[in-house]
């Protein structure tokens, strides 16, 4: 047998024209936009903190704690070896190490636990970083964050439970809350008949006595179903009622609280949503009977912002990850970045992801209004408003950024498709796009001065272009025509949320960012589809800005 000369061989597998990995980086600091919106809206305290945070998110080891968290599943359990029901979901080390970061950084109770100016906003910021590296974590502190507001309608509850659900310590254990460090709260409202219209709910409450009630139904969706309770809606004799579902009763039982299945989602794999089933199950009400829809919407609003944040964190990835690919791969004898197509494809989607950074960071900043009531009636609308707005453009967003990788971005090897796969939940939980538009119209129209107090955030920036004021000018006119209203609420909000983006812009945006989202997204100089920027934008700014660090920055 001959020997084959090696030396003489041609290797076909140097890798060549590629990227290095995107690790090691500080995902904070090395976005401007974050920064400005951290010190404008009243969060410099927190800067620090968050520095640290980005820094530690951006190592490679834990960034791949996402991608590992998501190819390993949970798997449901409902029973041990020996027959007893069990009902329990095993995840992989990952997701823990994930939910501990996110738990000791306070993503789940930093305002209720540090009252002070700005920790909405800074708690926003800890979210959208978090989120980049796993977003499926963040619906377990998302719920745990938004139920404390609808637990204050039950003082003798909220005593008990609030002080462990703002515990920074996570503590996965299955155990009586009475004996854990810190405890999550999940949800569980839909049912497979009524969908968004829970009024058509059939879970029944009966009284047992000493503020106890039993529950019997089906969820059609019970978010994070590994959770320490649960809030719930049900029918008592008086109507729609929310309760506190825990784990484990007060004699320190497990519940009658049985998962029947794990959903197979499209995204969000690395978390787990089931079906659960109530069997006279134990629970305690919160909130006076016959008011479930009034106590529960707090947490639905607080839900709502997360939604908003999520889309804007998943659009920012996405961003980075088109635009660290376009600075190192190279076609045509010239680098992706600096062909002028590529280049507006990336400046528009760096435009989209600013204004919806910049959006976010302002309804934030309306939930640090406690006790302002201009704040509390933008806080209603402004969240409604950018639910719709964010989470609608972020699936094409998403989808034009993985096109700039081309095949290297439909790999699974790449984060893009598990972006890609993540960004719909958002539009779709808590109020798919027709629910909160309609929304959005019931607010301006039965809830007294939430439209006066949009009109004045948007007059901030009037006269400062004269495309903007022609912008609010439509709007009016949209607003007076009450009989086709409904029919037209997805137009009429897509064009107040580019009215407040507009406006942020203006007012806190270099020039050339506000120049370029008036001609593209106002006065219709640019196209139906991303990279369609007029030619008197500066693309070479635009995306200059975006840019994030490509190795060790901190």
């Amino acid at each position: 047998m001959t020997a084959i000369d090696l030396s003489t061989s041609t290797s076909t597998h140097e890798v060549l024209n590629q990227p290095p990995a995107l690790a090691d980086y500080n995902l904070y600091t090395t976005d401007s936009v974050l920064g400005e919106l951290v010190a404008r809206e009243g969060a410099a305290w927190a800067a620090d903190e968050l520095r640290l945070f980005g820094q530690h998110l951006g190592r490679a080891d834990v960034l791949a704690l996402g991608e590992l968290a998501n190819r390993f599943v949970p798997e449901l359990r409902t029973h041990d070896r020996f027959g007893h029901r069990i009902d329990e979901v095993e995840f992989h080390p990952a997701w823990h190490e994930l939910m501990r970061l996110g738990v000791e950084a306070e993503v789940h109770a930093l305002p209720w636990n540090r009252r002070r100016p700005g920790a909405h906003v800074a708690r926003a910021v800890k979210h959208y970083l978090l989120t980049q590296v796993e977003a499926g974590v963040l619906c377990p502190l998302t719920m745990t964050f938004a139920a404390v507001p609808a637990l204050g309608a039950e003082p003798a509850v909220a005593g008990e439970w609030v002080p462990r659900v703002t515990s920074a310590r996570y503590d996965p254990r299955l155990r009586p809350a009475s004996e854990k460090v810190g405890c999550l709260v999940g949800m569980a409202m839909t049912e497979k008949q009524g969908g968004s219209d829970v009024r058509a709910n059939t879970t029944r409450a009966r009284p047992a006595g000493g503020g106890v009630y039993l529950l019997t139904g089906h969820k059609w969706f019970c978010s994070a179903p590994t959770c320490d309770a649960f809030l719930t809606l049900a029918q008592t004799e008086r109507g729609l009622t929310c309760f506190l579902v825990p784990r484990w009763t007060d004699d320190g039982e497990r519940n009658r609280i049985r998962i029947q299945r794990l959903k197979n989602k499209l995204g969000n794999r690395s978390n787990a949503s089931g079906e659960v089933e109530y069997l006279d199950t134990w629970a305690r009400r919160v909130g006076e009977e016959g008011r479930g829809v009034p106590t529960i919407i707090e947490m639905v609003n607080h839900t709502r912002l997360d939604c908003t944040i999520g889309s804007a964190a998943l659009m920012r990835q996405a961003l980075t990850q088109a635009l660290h690919h376009a600075s190192h791969r190279r076609a045509f004898s010239r680098l992706l970045v600096d062909q002028p197509l590529m280049k507006n494809v990336l400046a528009d989607l760096a435009l989209e992801s600013e204004a919806a950074a910049t959006l976010v960071g302002r309804v934030a900043r309306a939930y640090d209004g406690a006790g302002d009531d201009q704040a509390r009636r933008l806080r209603r609308i402004l969240t409604a408003i950018g639910k719709y707005w964010v989470c609608k453009r972020g699936p094409a967003m998403v989808g034009e950024a993985l096109e700039c990788l081309g095949g290297n971005g439909y790999v699974e090897e790449s984060i893009l498709p598990r972006i890609y796969r993540e960004i719909p939940l958002s539009s779709i939980w808590e109020g798919s796009g027709n629910v909160i538009c309609l929304d959005v119209l019931r607010a301006l129209a039965r809830e007294g001065e939430t439209l006066p107090a949009l009109r004045q955030e948007l007059a901030r920036s009037r006269g400062a272009d004269p495309r903007y004021d022609a912008w609010l000018e439509e709007i009016e006119k949209e607003l007076a025509d009450e009989m086709t209203l409904e029919a037209r609420a997805r137009r009429v909000v897509e064009r107040l949320a580019l009215a407040l983006q507009a406006s942020l812009l203006l007012e806190h945006a270099p020039p050339f960012v506000a120049e370029a989202f008036l001609a593209a997204r106002l006065a219709g100089a640019g196209g139906h589809e991303y990279g369609t920027l007029p030619p008197e934008v500066d693309v070479d700014a635009i995306v200059e800005r975006a840019m994030p660090a490509n190795s060790t920055t901190t």
